[in-house]
């Protein structure tokens, strides 16, 4: 018969101003669900799980407690209690509240949302087995200097070095008594145990428990979930008109002394092509399927027109446009006279750097000929969602 004496904390109480954000770190959306959603996910495989305590601001103990109730799936008993002004005193508040019949407490940080549910495993494992301690360490990859002030002082050997993780795992009694015992803060559990001299022991951490903190640790995590980003590509070409008028925009922006080109909106083929690159990266189709020639609102339309509703296209189907680039085809016009008036107008509309070069096709082709101007970009997207708070 499988034992039911575990007890998982999920520390959840963390503010978030070091994310910038303007919901308390747990309630930050990634993908769709909390980070406390996600760090509570492996918990419903622990086959000897009794009982989950979450340590939550007193302002979101009602979402707490809805979200736990929605993502764990089994009938162990669930505690919320309001989280301290630091991390030890949230954990007292949640040891408050550890049944007495609690042998084995793990102590987890909802912001190392990604850990997995066999690094659960292997944690309550090893302290079955050890009746003692245990975390879960990484090697530490990068040289280790030590400092003070701007001076290095020597290089530390990081062979004896680990990285600790969360979940922590205790025997309930010990930690219980550690905390009780307590006089100085510490920045985790085993610190706390060690400064009683108490035993602790490591088992092998996973990259994926990485703890989110700022804004850059929020897009690695983001970057392994989602990959790389997708990629798009688009080409545009136009003639030039016969109508003396009619002004030439690439890029948004006039190039005064150039006939104009041809088109149902303006002939500006660097924006068609940028949007083109962008709809296909997305999967959006493309600039004919989404402002067709049978559009009447679109005839003579500046390219900001199509690139800012491109723009919304693909960042409400949850992408995050990383850079844009486009090349000029043609003899005319001198795109080095205008370049950076064109990438910054486009920069903005885009909301992520673009840039524009140019080529010729050295007399060959319509190209050649002066007939028209060509337009080749590429779009770099990243599947990103992630909420800040409102």
């Amino acid at each position: 018969m499988t034992r039911r004496d575990l007890a998982v904390i999920v520390v959840a109480a963390g503010r978030g101003e070091r994310l910038k954000a303007s919901a308390p770190k747990a309630f930050v959306e990634i993908n769709g669900q909390t980070i406390l959603e996600h760090s509570l996910s492996p918990l419903s495989t622990l086959a000897d799980l009794a009982q989950v305590v979450i340590a939550a601001p007193s302002t979101h103990l009602a979402e707490a407690t809805e979200i736990a109730n929605s993502v764990l799936s089994t009938d162990a008993t669930l505690d919320v209690v309001v989280g301290g002004d630091t991390r030890q005193q949230s954990i007292a508040n949640a040891l408050a509240v550890i049944s007495d019949d609690i042998e084995i407490v793990l102590v987890h940080d909802a912001a190392r949302a990604f850990a997995s549910a066999s690094l659960f495993e292997r944690i309550i494992s090893a302290v079955r087995s050890t009746r003692a301690s245990v975390v879960p360490a990484l090697e530490i990859a990068d040289t280790i200097k030590r400092v003070s002030g701007s001076e290095v002082l020597e290089t530390v050997d990081r062979s004896a070095l680990r990285s600790a993780q969360t979940p922590q795992g205790f025997i309930a009694a010990d930690l219980k008594r550690a905390y009780a015992n307590a006089g100085d803060d510490f920045t985790d559990d085993a610190a706390l145990m060690q400064s009683q001299g108490k035993k602790v022991s490591f088992v092998a951490g996973e990259v994926e428990a990485a703890k989110i903190t700022t804004p850059d640790d929020l897009s690695g995590v983001l970057s392994r979930l989602n990959g790389p980003g997708r990629t798009g590509i688009g080409v545009d070409v136009h003639r030039f008109s016969a109508d003396a008028t009619k002004k030439l925009f690439l890029g948004t922006i006039e190039w005064p002394g150039v006939p104009g080109l041809d088109g149902h909106s303006d002939g500006d083929a660097v924006s068609h092509a940028i949007v083109d690159a962008l709809l296909s990266a997305a999967g959006l189709g493309d600039i004919g399927s989404n402002f067709g020639v049978d559009r009447p609102e679109f005839a003579g339309a500046n390219g900001s027109v199509f690139l800012t509703e491109t723009v919304r296209m693909v960042r409400a189907a949850g992408f995050e446009i990383v850079n844009a680039s486009v090349q000029i085809i043609g003899n005319r016009p001198k795109v080095s006279t205008k370049r950076a008036e064109a990438e910054t107008a486009l920069t903005k509309l885009v909301g992520a750097p673009v840039t524009v070069g140019a080529t010729t096709t050295d007399g060959l082709g319509f190209l050649g000929n002066d007939e028209g101007v060509a337009a080749v970009a590429s779009a770099l997207i990243n599947k990103v969602e992630a909420r800040l708070g409102s």
